[in-house]
């Protein structure tokens, strides 16, 4: 794996779309289009082609607002650069690799963090435009209503919902779905186990309304702190300024007492109501079925919108992988798992989660000399892992983990899947291991009921490591084509392949 030495730190939405424009991953659509569908059709259209991310500019019914949509912009892109759009969010080459992109956000948690930077808010973009009163009117935006199926059109499908303790000790920076009630009302998804939860707890046990600020098309990196699985009390804005090496910057809200990204497209603010609640969904999500229901749901009402002028609308479909979400939790779920065995002092080389599993696969890679640097053998280092995954928030995006060697290629599916058919014995004494229930998410469609509403449900581990049952020097070797030809005949054969006459 190669060093990856300079970091860009794109400071708003618009220096990244214009960074994939220069690759050739937007894809601008000046043909009108209807917000009703039509745009959900076409972003799922792209996940599927892995094409390039659609900016749509003419939207029915909001002709000559200036008002854009962007769709799919963390999502996959195509064989030259597979995860363009994750590594330029993230301050890295287009053509990093998954590997190297988990790596890097795992040594950031390791350095102390870095505050957000107050600047002037007369000079902040998001500050062009101020809706307060009667103004006030969440149906100005061209929100899309994204699936057939959907119980209205959601807002808030990659923002950050920006939240503080009654105490202010802590911020926290995340991503929860939001669908627009009517035009001064949010219904929002607030699971109580989720960091945003347990602070809304905080509010309510002193009977106060929480304050909130919704900020979309954010500068690029947030959504993907966001949907890291930090400690709790951990702050995701001081966790990016680690990772570029300097704080994001941020003007006061207008109504509540927290700040936001200077440069978000449009900043939504206002309290979460102590008791009040309005019918929220169905909405189509990250497990890839039609699966969730229509429910009560936490009312957000809106104080005031600032937004800039031409405003741009970043809009995930989720769905069956890939999308965001799979993206989003999958990789920086992975960089977190990978930092805290690294801290438990564990031989594990990378974490990742097979996207195409719609994160219900951890793979970890595990160095080839474990057995002999540990003196371990394979079940005891997988309770060691199991012990440090399966407690707290990791957990919940980790129901099923495959460990193997570090001969594989953890970030390719077709080995992935070769690995496990091939070295995982068909048995429970030492092919998988399963483990009491722990934190789960709510929305697989295998849970119980009671599983669903408890946020806890059985993990199981699958034991795909060799290297404690064939002395050295007699562990299979993969026949690949690295392995089983000499240096020369490679060399040969790629210099002359298109002689032979492969493109």
């Amino acid at each position: 794996m190669k060093v990856v030495d300079a970091m860009s730190h794109l400071k708003s939405l618009r220096e990244f779309i214009a960074e994939l424009d220069r690759i050739g991953e937007i894809q601008q659509i000046d043909a009108e289009v209807d917000w009703n569908l039509e745009i959900g059709a076409i972003i799922r259209r792209t996940y599927d082609l892995q094409a390039p991310a659609p900016l749509f500019t003419n939207i029915a019914d909001y002709w000559n607002t200036g008002f854009r949509v962007l769709g799919a912009p963390g999502a996959l892109s195509g064989p030259a650069h597979r995860f363009a759009r994750i590594a330029l969010a993230l301050g890295l080459p287009a053509d990093a690799t998954g590997q190297e992109i988990v790596d890097v956000l795992a040594s950031a948690r390791a350095r102390p963090g870095i505050a957000p930077v107050v600047v002037d808010s007369e000079q902040a973009p998001c500050k062009e435009n101020v809706l307060l009163g009667d103004d006030i009117d969440l149906f100005i935006f061209p929100t899309p209503q994204l699936h057939g199926n959907d119980g209205g059109r959601y807002i808030q499908t990659y923002g950050m919902n920006i939240v503080k303790t009654p105490d202010g000790s802590w911020t926290n920076w995340s991503i929860n779905r939001m669908m627009i009630a009517d035009k001064k009302t949010l219904a929002c998804l607030i699971p109580a186990p989720q960091h945003l939860g347990i602070i809304r707890s905080k509010w309510t046990e002193i009977g106060e309304p929480m304050p909130i600020a919704l900020a979309i098309g954010v500068e690029p990196a947030l959504p993907w702190v966001g949907g890291m699985p930090l400690p709790e009390g951990a702050d995701e804005s001081h966790y990016l300024g680690a990772l570029f090496g300097e704080g994001i910057e941020v003007v006061p809200a207008e109504t509540v007492d927290l700040m936001v990204p200077a440069t978000a497209e449009i900043v939504i603010e206002g309290h979460i109501s102590l008791d009040e609640t309005v019918m929220e969904g169905p909405f189509n999500e990250f497990p890839g079925y039609n699966a969730t229901e229509a429910s009560l749901k936490q009312v957000f009402h809106v104080s005031a919108i600032t937004y800039r002028d031409g405003a741009i609308q970043p809009t995930v479909a989720a769905g069956p992988p890939v999308e965001e979400d799979h993206t989003i939790i999958g990789t920086t779920s992975a960089a977190e798992i990978l930092y805290l065995l690294r801290e438990a002092s564990l031989p594990i080389s990378s974490a990742w989660y097979n996207y195409e599993a719609a994160v219900h696969w951890l793979t970890l890679a595990v160095r080839q000399d474990w057995h002999e640097a540990t003196g371990l053998d394979s079940h005891e280092l997988v309770d060691r892992i199991a012990k440090v995954i399966f407690t707290g928030k990791p957990s919940v995006n980790a129901p099923k983990i495959l460990v193997v060697e570090d001969d594989v290629d953890i970030t390719a599916l077709d080995e992935v899947v070769w690995a496990f058919a091939t070295r995982s014995h068909p048995d429970l004494a030492r092919g998988e291991f399963h483990y009491p229930p722990a934190v789960s998410d709510q929305l697989a469609v295998y849970l119980s009921e009671e599983e669903a509403h408890s946020f806890k449900a059985g993990k199981v581990i699958y034991n795909c490591l060799l290297a404690d049952i064939y002395p050295s020097g007699r562990r299979p070797v993969k026949g690949s084509f690295e392995n089983g030809w000499p240096i020369e005949i490679q060399q040969r054969v790629l210099a002359n392949w298109n002689t032979y006459g492969y493109e």
